[in-house]
């Protein structure tokens, strides 16, 4: 129980309140407001929770900062995916962009949402400085840092882009997105992945059952696993959005013409390569 119960709780918690952030930016943008005004206040509490827990040392202070740190994130999430937060380009990435231009392109699309995310995970790392519990922080990391190579992958090129999870007034974003088997970045991104994840579950393993240290590492990796098994999920000749249907089925579908994936010619997808090596 000492293992299954954190296990369990991080994963619940991630497939639902994934959806929940789905299925209200599929509500009407009448509704926009008040979500805004409602996640931003439970976003404040959670800064609170997570300065309170980082100073306790029990196994409720680990999941306090665990749920608080996922608030902080959906409050992200759903700022950018109602259209709040997003970046000072709002349009289409150009058709002959390729390589370094439509990189800088996408990164304008969305650089409001990702600085908004970088203070955050300041603010959490300065809340956390010094305290005995980090499970808030290493959560948030985990989310940023997971998050961070999918839109990478996602922007190089692969199989499943999952677009129709992308509201209408976001379907620009589909241009930004590449239909590929996969690309030079994702083995990579998967192999680190996997042995940071080796290593909490190693350290879970050795810290007493039961302990704030034990539960603080279970939910941690479990949370990378399941970033993991999305990230699988881009490549594999699967409905990566399954899971979550109960919460798109009241969406209004968005324009197919604006969500299709762009099909470069081989010379951007060159460039692009030439890109990632680049960095």
């Amino acid at each position: 129980m000492s293992f299954a119960l954190p296990v369990a709780f991080a994963v619940f918690v991630w497939w639902f309140s994934t959806g929940l952030v789905l299925w209200l930016d599929g509500l009407p943008r009448t509704t926009f407001g008040l979500n805004r005004l409602l996640s931003s206040l439970l976003a404040l509490f959670a800064f609170a929770g997570i300065a309170h827990a980082a100073q306790q040392t029990g196994a409720a202070a680990a999941y306090c900062g665990f749920v608080c740190a996922l608030l902080v994130w959906g409050w992200h999430e759903l700022s950018f995916l109602t259209g709040w937060v997003t970046g000072p380009r709002r349009h289409a990435a150009s058709a002959e962009a390729g390589g370094w231009r439509r990189f800088v392109q996408a990164l304008q699309a969305i650089l409001w949402h990702e600085l908004g995310i970088l203070g955050s995970g300041i603010a959490i790392a300065w809340l956390s400085w010094g305290q005995p519990n980090q499970v808030a922080a290493a959560t948030f990391a985990v989310l940023w840092l997971m998050r961070i190579s999918a839109k990478l992958n996602v922007f190089l090129g692969v199989r499943n882009l999952s677009v129709e999870l992308l509201p209408a007034h976001l379907a620009y974003l589909g241009s930004y997105f590449r239909c590929r088997p996969m690309n030079a970045l994702f083995p990579w991104a998967v192999l680190i992945a996997c042995g940071v994840t080796v290593l909490i579950v190693r350290a879970a393993l050795q810290a007493p059952a039961g302990s704030a240290e034990q539960v603080g590492a279970m939910l941690v990796s479990t949370l990378l696993i399941l970033a993991i098994v999305e990230h699988a999920l881009l490549v594999l000749p699967v409905d990566a959005t399954g899971l979550w249907r109960w919460a798109l089925r009241d969406r209004t579908p968005p324009q197919a013409a604006l969500l299709a994936a762009p099909v470069l010619p081989a010379s951007a997808i060159e460039s692009d390569d030439k890109l990632l090596h680049a960095r």
